[in-house]
């Protein structure tokens, strides 16, 4: 997902941060940097787990690299989402001062296009040192037997509901580091002066969407241009009116008792991108997403189905921008907000320096003001305990209430009954394509049952 920032200052010092750190990550330029590993491709070497390590002893031999006059490189594959690029030189920055001998290699790479071909390049030459993926990437690689334990020093550090969808078997092999949520977010002040309530069911929220079209108010913010995002939006569909109801639809999907082209339920999930359609910019597929953003910003849309990553940019553009989140309303009154783990840092079973790797782990979970520069830039939300962004966040008001009330799904589930990599994103090219009149809805829908084989990461 290429983030397409709102200001030249800006977009500056993105360009700096991520040329210094993992080169270009443009569209199509996987950011490939020298590779340090043998000649063969492979890791090799110690198959130790993090996990193999104590508290306070930082290698079998007890030394600490930080200690030691040793340089040691570690192969970094990040999979970035639009709010991420520039975190990699904060990182870099506070490790060079604790453990001066440690130096990252990034290699950053668009998560949502590039992460997955490139983990299966790995799998088949040897796994980086350290990968950055979603939570979701767990439930794909562990079971290989690929990735290491994460050592409970370093999770004890962060939410006991950081480890839920990454643990297996009793053992956790990701490091959640922060979080998104994902609704429609809403211009408050508008909402106030045309005196509109937040919208519970389909019939409240087309009150919201006539009075809009009467008041030449464009309904939705969009950028289907970005079929990343079309994907995302189907799944905040489904997860209301599909995975809340029958949570194990995927699996059901696979064993032949229910399709897309034959569940209601989720027919429902892909039309509703027809409704955000019929009532967006006209320009919604040539749209990019700073300008769409600024749109929502300006007052020229009232709302956008989207996630926290649309944060940064509201703010870039008006700081004073004022603005709310709610879920998206389902067919029964009933829809949860969002919840996705996003950055998780899972580390290699086949890694030569595993000591090293812990340090790095030790200062991402320890440094606290580390932390919070990367939540106030990502404008996400901590995975860690006792540690808050301090950035001004307009919507946290609506997520505490959501939360209060017990009203917050985790995206995980959806995503692990239905895997992004070859199913979702490649769905989201046939909405696209039914869109825009090229296919039929039909067609769509059965693009979307032909693809069963790849709808699952096991």
């Amino acid at each position: 997902m290429k983030r397409k920032l709102a200001s030249l200052v800006l977009a500056a010092a993105m360009l700096t941060g991520t040329l210094a750190g993992c080169g270009s990550t443009g569209s199509g330029d996987s950011g490939t940097q020298k590779n340090t590993k043998t000649d063969d491709g492979t890791q090799g070497g110690d198959t130790k787990s993090g996990n193999d390590t104590q508290d306070g002893d930082t290698g079998t031999d007890g030394s600490d690299p930080a200690d030691s006059d040793e340089s040691i490189t570690l192969t970094v594959l990040a999979g970035q989402s639009t709010t991420d690029a520039g975190i990699e030189d904060m990182i870099d920055e506070v490790l060079a001062e604790k453990y001066p001998n440690i130096t990252l290699e990034w290699e950053c790479v668009d998560w949502g296009n590039d992460f997955q071909p490139k983990m299966q390049q790995y799998l088949q030459s040897g796994l980086p040192d350290i990968m950055i993926g979603k939570a979701q990437d767990v439930a794909t690689y562990a079971p290989q037997g690929v990735l290491a334990e994460i050592d409970s020093t370093y999770l004890d550090r962060g939410l006991d509901a950081a480890r839920e969808n990454v643990t297996i078997d009793g053992k956790t092999y990701g490091m959640v580091y922060n979080a998104l949520y994902q609704g429609v977010y809403y211009n408050k002040d508008m909402f106030a002066e045309n005196n509109w309530e937040i919208p519970k069911t389909q019939e409240d929220l087309q009150k919201i969407i006539d009075d809009c079209k009467a008041k030449d108010i464009t309904p939705f913010a969009s950028h289907m241009v970005d079929t990343w995002s079309i994907g995302n939006v189907t799944m905040q569909f489904m997860m209301n009116d599909v995975f809340n109801k029958i949570p194990d639809w995927g699996d059901q999907f696979r064993d032949g008792k229910i399709s897309f082209s034959d569940s209601e339920e989720m027919k429902t999930a892909y039309q509703y991108n027809q409704l955000i359609f019929d009532n967006t910019f006209k320009d919604t597929f040539s749209t990019e997403q700073t300008d769409c953003d600024a749109k929502m910003v300006t007052g020229e849309a009232a709302m956008k189905v989207s996630g926290s990553w649309s944060i940064q940019n509201f703010l870039d553009i008006d700081e004073s921008f004022n603005f709310g989140i709610f879920p998206f309303p389902n067919q029964t009154g009933d829809s949860k907000l969002i919840f996705e783990p996003n950055i998780t840092i899972m580390t290699s079973a086949q890694t030569e320096h595993q000591d090293a790797v812990n340090n790095v782990l030790d200062v991402l979970t320890s440094d606290k003001d580390l932390a919070v520069e990367i939540y106030n830039y990502t404008k996400t939300a901590s995975m860690l305990k006792d540690i808050s962004p301090t950035f001004e966040n307009p919507s946290q008001e609506d997520i505490d209430k959501y939360a209060a009330d017990g009203n917050i799904v985790d995206v995980t589930l959806g995503n692990n009954q239905l895997v992004w990599g070859g199913f979702q994103e490649e769905n989201a090219k046939d909405v696209a394509a039914w869109l825009q009149g090229q296919e039929s809805f039909e067609d769509a829908l059965k693009a979307s049952d032909g693809r069963k084989d790849s709808s699952s990461a096991n």
